[in-house]
């Protein structure tokens, strides 16, 4: 299968925090416990009980392996059933910082070493 995503994608220990975006004001929603799975310069994959919709926006907080915050808008692009029970998320980020951006560059050249 040819791969078609832009950015190789990276696993990786981080931990995140959304708060859902949406036209009304902002939904907050505290302590959602997601796995990250994979995580590139242009998304993140997790898994999570939280049922949230394809096509929403969070804010996030990402906490990265060097412990700085990298904060980024993303958007629930895909949504899989887990046979386990919750599910698993594809995201794409939306808005994120060049600099942010460029912290996952940096660990994805040093991860390739």
């Amino acid at each position: 299968m040819e791969e078609r995503r832009k950015h190789k994608r990276l696993d990786l220990e981080v931990r995140v925090e959304l708060e859902r975006l949406d036209e009304e004001g902002v939904i907050t929603l505290k302590y959602v416990h997601v796995e990250v799975t994979d995580i590139s310069r242009s998304g993140l994959g997790f898994k999570s009980k939280a049922d949230l919709e394809i096509g929403s926006y969070y804010d996030t907080r990402i906490q990265i392996w060097t412990k700085e915050v990298v904060d980024a808008v993303i958007e629930i692009v895909r949504r899989d059933a887990l046979p386990e029970g919750g599910y698993k998320y594809g995201c794409r980020f939306i808005g994120m910082t060049d600099t942010d951006a460029l912290k996952i560059d940096i660990y994805q050249i040093f991860n390739d070493l």
